[in-house]
């Protein structure tokens, strides 16, 4: 089964799912034009699997494509940006 990447507004947050299984989630707030990033967790059952990048790069990449400036208050999501250069542009 495939991972997928979906944005679930009404809860804030990204979610990384293979099938209806929710493998993580990154928590985030809208402010205008800004998403903030507060909160990333991957469930222990899929660690050391991809998940967690895998979340970063689709949530940054539909920021990106929505033309949101990311501020990255989540460890995670701030430790990931870091080792992806290609991403730093998305930080306010």
């Amino acid at each position: 089964m495939e991972l997928t990447v979906v944005d679930v507004a009404e809860a804030g947050r990204y979610e990384a799912r293979f099938g209806d299984e929710v493998a993580g989630f990154a928590e985030y707030t809208l402010d205008g034009e800004r998403i903030v990033f507060t909160h990333t967790q991957v469930d222990p059952a899929y660690e050391g699997k991809g998940v967690g990048g895998n979340l970063a790069r689709g949530a940054l990449d539909d920021a990106r494509a929505r033309g949101l400036v990311v501020v990255p208050r989540c460890p995670f999501i701030r430790g990931w940006i870091a080792r992806h250069p290609a991403y730093a542009d998305l930080v306010a």
